[in-house]
């Protein structure tokens, strides 16, 4: 091991219990997406004991802290997110809302707390110049989407992604490059190196029939369900038409079909997403949902409402940074230590800032069980917390010694997806959409727009 990345490496070490403690409160204390107000003030309060001085979003969670070497240089943002997801039968879940981090957010906030107490401790900044930003983000999981809907209308947020939400109020302005751990649960290995993954559009649709008597008169009615099911037909015959290369997923669930056994459900409400591996497949493939779904409700005489938003666009990992990362690992734990995931079919907002600054996201493994699901747990904290954190703090090093010569090297090899923030928002704003899909000319003709 070099003998920098020792004392790196120790100053980790002596941060351990705190990051265990970290863990353990916001693992015990999980909230949903823009509602993580104990989780932030808990780290909040950490942060200031640190010395940090915050700079927070008005009216959500979250903030950012920095440390300034002194020194001028970039910035390198460091990220974790305070988000947990719902999974009813995990045993910790909460009881009410249903809430648990079962996708491991909780161990970026303890990695995020651990590096920037160690980045306190003596000789840790030696030799380093710029600034590093300590970033805790609200709202990654593509969840809850009604409450955010809620939050938009009120003019609460813009958008639904906590990334994305940050970007839009500056909070990423000055910032040159970013970099996090997700949880893994693969068994081989310390580390999984992922090179990129899915984007998402985020959709919400509403059949619309009429309600009547099921048993005494269903013919005056015009069943919502139906035209539901008959839509996810529908889409479920499009699965072959999605090319491998692409990635493409869709996943549509059921919200509501219905209020009573005995009555035509006027309403069947449902959400989905539309997976892909670039921007123009995503387009692509949501505007054969939407004609599928437009066509679906026509079938049966429906109206059909969609509501498509930006969900994600596919991460691109920077291949300087990830370099970097798989150097330090080999120096540190050895050769045989990570794996190579060519490419993750989930889908983050980390992606959103990829494609205008270099983005890292890779895994860190530790836990067991299956992500989101019931049986998800961090099982070795040593591997979740101490290893990436000491990656993180190593590659800060890296990054910003010898006048910042590693990150400015990253900086000026970089290519954005595009030229300027404004110029991706002008792009994902184009996805927005809140129509009605079929409108009815008379009791012969209907026109489909999709």
């Amino acid at each position: 091991m070099k003998k920098e990345y020792k004392i790196f490496a120790d100053a980790i070490l002596n941060e351990t219990g705190l990051m265990n403690d970290a863990l353990d409160y916001i693992w015990a204390n999980p909230e949903l997406g823009y509602k993580e107000w104990k989780t932030c003030a808990w780290l909040e309060e950490k942060f200031c004991k640190l010395g940090y001085t915050l700079t927070k979003p008005e009216n959500i969670p979250g903030f950012t802290a920095e440390y300034d070497t002194g020194l001028p240089g970039p910035t390198v943002a460091i990220i974790g997110e305070l988000d947990a997801l719902r999974c009813a039968t995990h045993p910790d879940a909460n009881p009410d809302t249903k809430a648990v981090h079962a996708c491991g957010h909780a161990i970026q906030t303890a990695i995020l707390l651990g590096v920037a107490a160690a980045m306190r401790r003596p000789h840790v900044s030696d030799g380093l110049c710029g600034k590093i930003k300590f970033m805790a983000i609200p709202a990654e999981e593509t969840i809850d989407l009604e409450y955010r809907e809620q939050l938009v209308q009120k003019g609460v947020i813009r958008y639904m992604a906590g990334k994305i939400e940050f970007l839009y109020r500056g909070f990423f302005d000055g910032v040159d490059m970013a970099m996090m751990f997700h949880a893994a649960t693969d068994k081989e290995g310390l580390f999984k190196i992922t090179k990129g993954s899915n984007g998402c559009i985020t959709k919400h649709f509403e059949y619309l029939g009429a309600a009547a008597h099921a048993g005494g008169e269903p013919h005056l009615g015009i069943n919502a369900l139906y035209a539901a099911s008959v839509g996810l037909a529908a889409c479920n015959a499009l699965r072959e038409t999605f090319q491998e290369k692409d990635y493409v997923r869709y996943h549509p669930i059921i919200n509501q079909a219905g209020v009573a056994a005995n009555a035509i459900p006027a309403l069947a409400s449902l959400d989905t997403y539309v997976r892909a591996a670039s921007l123009p497949a995503m387009l692509e493939v949501n505007k054969k949902i939407n004609r599928a779904i437009a066509a679906s409700a026509a079938a049966l005489g429906a109206r059909v409402m969609i509501y498509d938003r930006p969900g994600n666009l596919p991460l691109i990992c920077d291949k300087n940074l990830t370099d970097g990362v798989e150097s330090i690992i080999e120096d540190i734990f050895g050769a045989d230590r990570f794996i190579v995931d060519e490419w993750c079919t989930q889908s983050t907002d980390v992606g959103d800032i990829s494609a205008i600054m270099p983005v890292i996201q890779h895994h860190c493994m530790g836990a067991v069980g299956t992500q989101h699901g019931e049986d998800f747990y961090i099982a070795d904290r040593q591997k979740s917390l101490t290893n990436p954190a000491t990656v993180l703090l190593c590659m800060v090093h890296d990054l910003l010694e010898n006048n910042a010569a590693y990150a400015k090297k990253v900086i000026r090899e970089y290519k954005p997806v595009f030229p300027s923030k404004q110029e991706y928002f002008r792009t994902i704003n184009k996805i927005e959409s809140k129509r009605e899909l079929v409108q009815y000319i008379d009791d012969s003709r209907a026109v489909i727009s999709f």
